[in-house]
């Protein structure tokens, strides 16, 4: 799964004080809570479990379908402590004064935490994501707008080759036999066979 994290510094704020790196993290089998249950609440929800990761969900009420493979649902409202024990939180609340106890939890117990429409005191945000085999895309607009980062997304998977996810398994393969035979790959310009694998040509000079 990609997420987004935001780092924050002391420095000048030249973007509202939010630097965002990219990074891909692997959740599996990682304790992750969301609080909510609505809509996006569940939508999170099954994109966590997607990844692997064992879901909580904590909600006064059930708004939507809870998603196949949660570890628990517990139907009540939140509870300082709750956070406790979790590698990652998102709140779906819908509830500014709950988010707000949340928040302070998650900053208190050093718990990262992703808030839904509210970036500024999100320390990761879910990207819009297309896959094939091994090959992700992630597009962020950093909270401001996550249709933009879909239609991003949709417009860029159009636009690549159809084998792209049998090309990154190729080059897997070939990487392994290099490492079999006790030889480094750091040396090596893959561009050429990258270009034959795909069937494009070469960029102009």
């Amino acid at each position: 799964m990609r997420r987004s994290f935001v780092a924050r510094h002391d420095g000048p704020d030249f973007r509202d004080g939010l630097i965002v790196l990219p990074l891909a993290v692997h959740l599996t089998d990682k304790d992750v809570l969301v609080i909510g249950a609505g809509r996006i609440g569940t939508g999170k929800a099954a994109l966590l479990v997607d990844a692997g990761a064992r879901v909580t969900m904590i909600a006064r009420e059930r708004l939507a379908e809870l998603p196949p493979g949660l570890a628990s649902f517990v139907e009540r409202d939140y509870r300082d402590g709750d956070l406790r024990d979790f590698a990652l939180a998102v709140s779906a609340t819908g509830d500014a004064a709950v988010n707000d106890r949340i928040v302070e939890e998650a900053r208190r117990t050093n718990v990262w935490l992703n808030v839904v429409d509210d970036p500024v005191r999100s320390d990761f945000y879910f990207t819009a994501v297309h896959r094939d085999g091994d090959v992700t895309v992630s597009v962020s607009t950093e909270g401001s707008s996550p249709a933009l980062a879909q239609e991003l997304r949709s417009m860029i998977a159009q636009r690549l080759p159809d084998n792209v996810g049998d090309v990154a398994a190729q080059l897997r393969q070939e990487r392994a036999d290099f490492h079999d035979k006790g030889l480094s790959t750091e040396g090596i310009d893959w561009r050429t066979r990258i270009r034959e694998l795909l069937g494009v040509g070469e960029p102009a000079r």
